[in-house]
This record gives C-alpha cells, sequence and structure tokens, in this order.
C-alpha cells in the first residue's frame, strides 16, 4: 500500500480506514460487499489512474478491510449505518462537494449518501449497483457469496460469481482477499452483513429514487449475474438525469476486469459539461 496514503477518521464512533491519493476534485470510491472485500482490494487498479486529475478518497466500509469490526450483538450491519459511514465521513474530511462512485453495496451507499445530503454530491457513478430488487431472488452468484465458507476455494467460488468467465484471477488477489475474511471480526461482521443482505435492506422505494436529480452514470458488465442488465434499465428510467455504459466481456467488477475501459468512461462523464 505504498503508493497510496493510508488514514484512519472517526465517522460517528466507527473507526474508518481510508486510502487517499492524487489531488484535484474530490472523488469517492466506495467498495462492494464481497467476502473479503476492501478499498485495495477492489480499487488498487483504478486509484493511480483517478489520482492524475482528482482527490481520490477510498473508504472501508464498517466491518471490512481495516475500519471497525463491531459485534453485531451492539451494531446493525444495514444499509442506513453504511450510508451514515459515508455521510460522516464527508463531513469529517471537510468535503462540501465530492462526485460518488459505488461499485454493488457501495453503489446503494452512494445512492443513500445522495439521499441524505444532496447539495454534498456533484455527479454520481453506479457500477454493478444494489439499490433495486432486480432479480428479486439471489442469483446462483450471488449465492456464492453468501455462502462463503471460508476457504481458498470458496474464496475461488465467490470470485468466478464476481466475474465474466473469461477473468482468470491472479493468485495475490484471491489469497489477499481470504486473508481479509479471517481477521478478528470479520467473520461475524460479514455473516451480519449477508443476513441483512437476504432481507433486502439494500434496496430502495422507487419514488426515493426518483428524487435523485444528479447526473448519474449507470455502469454494468454484460455478464454480471449479480447486478444484472434489466437492474441497470430500471436505475436509467428512474434517475432523470442518468447515462449509461453497458461493458462487454464483464462481469460484476468493471474496476477490476476492465479497468482502462471503467476508468476512461467515468473520467469522460465526470469531466464533460451536462447541459
Amino acid at each position: 500500500m505504498t503508493e497510496f496514503a493510508s488514514h484512519f477518521v472517526d465517522t460517528n464512533g466507527i473507526r474508518t480506514h481510508y486510502l487517499e491519493a492524487g489531488s484535484g476534485p474530490t472523488l469517492v470510491l466506495m467498495h462492494g460487499g464481497g467476502a473479503g472485500a476492501d478499498a485495495y482490494g477492489n480499487w488498487r487498479e483504478c486509484i493511480p489512474i483517478f489520482a492524475k486529475k482528482y482527490r481520490v478518497i477510498a473508504p472501508d466500509m464498517v466491518g471490512f478491510g481495516r475500519s471497525d469490526k463491531p459485534s453485531p450483538q451492539s451494531y446493525t450491519y444495514d444499509q442506513p449505518g453504511r450510508n451514515r459511514q459515508l455521510v460522516a465521513l464527508l463531513d469529517a474530511l471537510n468535503i462540501h462537494k465530492a462526485f460518488l462512485v459505488g461499485n454493488s453495496m457501495g453503489g446503494a451507499t452512494c445512492i443513500g449518501a445522495t439521499l441524505q445530503r444532496p447539495e454534498r454530491v456533484e455527479r454520481l457513478v453506479l457500477m454493478g449497483s444494489a439499490g433495486l430488487p432486480i432479480p428479486e431472488k439471489p442469483s446462483p452468484q450471488l449465492l456464492h457469496n453468501l455462502n462463503y465458507d471460508f476457504t481458498v476455494e470458496g474464496m475461488r467460488r465467490v470470485i468466478a460469481g464476481l466475474t465474466s468467465p473469461r477473468y482468470s484471477p491472479p493468485e495475490e488477489l484471491v489469497q489477499y482477499r481470504f486473508k481479509l475474511t479471517h481477521e478478528p471480526g470479520a467473520k461475524d461482521a460479514l455473516a451480519a452483513v449477508n443476513a441483512e443482505t437476504r432481507k433486502g435492506t439494500l434496496n430502495y422505494p422507487e419514488d426515493e429514487l426518483r428524487k435523485i436529480k444528479q447526473p448519474v452514470l449507470i455502469v454494468n458488465g454484460k455478464e454480471d449475474g449479480v447486478s444484472t442488465l434489466a437492474r441497470a434499465y430500471r436505475f436509467l428510467e428512474l434517475f432523470e438525469n442518468s447515462w449509461g455504459y453497458i461493458v462487454p466481456h464483464c462481469g460484476h467488477w468493471a474496476m477490476i476486469e476492465q479497468t482502462a475501459d471503467f476508468c476512461d468512461a467515468v473520467d469522460r462523464f465526470l469531466s464533460q459539461p451536462v447541459s
């Protein structure tokens, strides 16, 4: 992690770890909720690219990475809690305006923060985002994550469910994510996150989503079995000022599977004036 500055900040009682790089307009990157996810594992290839033009902030959500993992007996690992964590992060770092980019659960967190504090969000990028109950039931690909058994082979199944069949994960990434799931408190936190996911608490009422008026870019892998194209198209219908970018030969991890394509699409969206 020597190429990124590593910091901790208090966010309403949660010790939140985040990476920082670059300078310019603030770009916040929110990782997904898969087993072994964190800011570094999800965004390490994107951060140096974005840092050429932006001040990049990439936090670990509560229960993930190096951020606090409070006991599920005293903390509810639901979507409102993650939304509060992101808003508190913006407050703690005195970020008055930001671009928000979120993958999967991180997308749902960006949506929640935008609904809570719309004046703080300049534009929004949702990639393979959660937030709508489409599909209605967990897909086989998502079940690999929800049923993760804390073995290396189980982690391989998780990654296979999150990516295109064409993608072959480097062994270093497999081991990195596997080891994170064995950090103190990680197993209980992941179980609590997955329990809330099964309840559908990542989703928002469609009338709430319609309230978002910021420019929104919807990015989706064409082969994403977790957040399907049907969900992406529905987001496009609900967000008044939205654009779509569908990435071929790509699953749920556009930022990892098709890094250059993803970063280029995001930068063009953030850089161009929107009338």
